[in-house]
């Protein structure tokens, strides 16, 4: 009976447990320190250790300890590879960041950035998109902002779901300003910039024109735009536009400073905005 059934499924130690793999730390690999939550890319050596650089370009060493770090949300033993890495010529992404190589979209967090339209939302993907997506961070567009404090409440901000929001033309004494006012959350953030639509945080060099045209009191401020360059419809013009924007340094400033406030607001789960 013995060779009826092949081998005893018993056999051998089947209480033991599962090895670590063990993974060379090459240069641009993405990380996450197990204990601490610091995730970055492998940048070097000191000592024994590794040192990771996160997108904010701040460093960290740690040792090279057993099972010590995550790849890919899995547990994994860092091994410094036999030849020593040569740094390789940094790439950056459209907003300026350090690119990361072979790594995966994260999972998306329950945090969220909302943006008032389409149009922000595209401009927002085309500059920002690589660093969202490698913090797992989704861009939402909202019809208007006319409804924000009740949206706000119905997101249900906290501590590990927290909320950015970004709006146009946002300066003292605007419609907007008002608003935003009545956002009252530790755990959401509005910042915005003061121009009166996404399409003029473009900068009017990218579009090879001196300054974007003044739009009379009373007129749609898309419809004058494309009245005073020739264009036919604002979606034709919006084509234009974001055909012509490559990376942050075809925007200007307070879009970026405003982006950047909000990418690092949400992705700091559980610790509530300092102001």
């Amino acid at each position: 009976m013995a060779g009826r059934y092949g081998e005893d499924v018993l056999a051998g130690d089947w209480r033991r447990r599962k090895v670590t793999p063990e993974v060379d730390a090459e240069v641009d690999l993405v990380v996450e320190d197990a204990d601490s939550g610091f995730c970055g890319a492998v940048v070097g050596f000191e000592s024994g250790a590794v040192v990771l650089e996160d997108r904010h370009g701040r460093r960290r060493v740690f040792p090279l300890r057993p099972a010590a770090f995550l790849l890919d949300g899995a547990p994994v033993t860092l091994r410094r590879p036999v030849r020593a890495p040569v740094p390789a010529a940094r790439r950056r992404t459209a907003s300026g960041s350090v690119a990361v190589a072979d790594v995966r979209a994260r999972v998306a967090k329950a945090s969220r950035i909302w943006v008032e339209g389409v149009h922000d939302a595209a401009l927002v993907e085309r500059i920002w998109g690589d660093d969202l997506r490698i913090e797992g961070v989704v861009v939402e567009p909202l019809d208007g902002i006319d409804a924000l404090d009740a949206e706000v409440r119905g997101f249900t901000p906290g501590p590990d779901r927290r909320l950015g929001v970004l709006v146009d033309h946002l300066v003292p004494g605007s419609k907007e300003s008002r608003i935003v006012a009545r956002v009252d959350s530790p755990y959401v953030l509005v910042t915005g910039h003061p121009y009166v639509d996404v399409w003029q945080a473009v900068r009017p060099a990218a579009l090879g024109i001196r300054a974007w045209p003044v739009v009379p009191p009373g007129r749609p401020w898309k419809e004058g735009v494309c009245a005073a360059l020739g264009v036919a419809e604002p979606a034709e013009m919006w084509r234009r536009i974001l055909s012509r924007v490559d990376s942050f340094a075809d925007v200007e400033t307070p879009l970026i400073t405003a982006m950047e406030r909000l990418i690092d607001f949400v992705t700091e789960p559980g610790r509530p905005d300092a102001g």
